[in-house]
């Protein structure tokens, strides 16, 4: 009877614990305004730790626990494809975050 108790606490715990940790992935052109998605992200400088980690906590998230470009090709049914959002030589860049609360 204990064991049983002990097993159905500890399986409660995990399940509360993975349920805290939520995890979402945002996808955002590189010319979002007041980011700095466009100069930090999208060409790999420096600052991307710090504008990944700005634009996860306002929308309310902890922490920001991966960022990368993202080929257009990579997301299914909201971005045009090749070609069609490029405009004077110049194409649209994506940028993935990963947020974590």
């Amino acid at each position: 009877m204990r064991s049983l108790l002990a097993i159905i606490s500890c399986a409660s715990i995990l399940a509360a614990s993975s349920a805290l940790a939520e995890t979402r992935v945002f996808i955002i052109a590189s010319q979002a305004d007041g980011y700095g998605v466009d100069q930090c992200l999208a060409k790999g400088e420096k600052c991307g730790a710090q504008v990944a980690r700005t634009y996860c906590q306002s929308r309310d998230f902890a922490q920001a626990s991966a960022y990368r470009r993202v080929d257009p090709d990579e997301i299914t049914g909201s971005v045009p494809k090749s070609g069609a959002n490029c405009s004077h030589g110049h194409c649209d860049e994506y940028v993935a975050i990963t947020c974590q609360r």
